[in-house]
């Protein structure tokens, strides 16, 4: 008896390594894969219309980052699991994506028969996580910033100023200075800039 066809989704802005993922798994008896995007505000809306089992996301995508479209494909209620398949194996990212309701979280360069293998553990209802990437984010510590310190790092990641970042999260500048400030204090760094760079870096913001 044949196992029941466990329907794909692939979300990645690369059209080259979304494209190679959907070769390799379709060439699995028992993987179909159904919907393709290159945006995470895409994925939501693919789910919704194509019903797939799994959705296997890359965490930096324009739009909305792949934790994000998690958080959002979880929320809705949709019966699809999502696996995180990404290049950036940083501390932090994998806590964020666990957090945001991930099943699992592996890396690119996963071999296609192990990648596939965990497709199936997840839709099975498994949870599955590289070793080497639960070692690293163990290792980088807990994320010490607050989810409006993490706001405010963002907008000043841009290069936006005080007054900019207050207008955008609608707060006074005194009060974005105070984020910022603490921020900069978490993340050992010189200034506004510096403490954007260590929490990206880490996978925190």
């Amino acid at each position: 008896m044949s196992s029941p066809t466990i329907r794909l989704l692939l979300a990645d802005d690369q059209d080259l390594v979304r494209g190679g993922l959907a070769a390799l798994l379709s060439l699995e008896p028992d993987l179909e894969v159904v919907a393709q995007v290159g945006r995470g505000d895409e994925v939501l809306p693919a789910v919704q219309a194509h019903h797939p089992d799994v959705a296997l996301l890359d965490i930096e995508m324009p739009g909305m980052d792949g934790i994000e479209a998690t958080a959002a494909v979880v929320g809705s209620g949709a019966q699809c699991r999502c696996l995180m398949v990404t290049t950036f194996g940083r501390p932090g990212y994998l806590r964020r994506a666990m957090e945001a309701g991930a099943a699992g979280f592996v890396v690119k360069d996963t071999p296609a028969e192990q990648l596939a293998q965990m497709v199936r553990r997840v839709a099975a209802g498994h949870r599955v996580v590289d070793p080497a990437l639960a070692a690293d984010s163990l290792s980088g510590g807990i994320d010490p910033l607050t989810d409006r310190e993490r706001e405010v790092l963002r907008a000043a990641a841009d290069g936006a100023s005080v007054r900019h970042i207050a207008e955008q999260l609608h707060l006074s500048p005194g009060t974005v200075r105070n984020h910022l400030s603490a921020a900069i204090g978490k993340t050992d760094a010189e200034n506004r800039y510096g403490a954007a760079r260590v929490a990206r870096e880490r996978g925190w913001i």
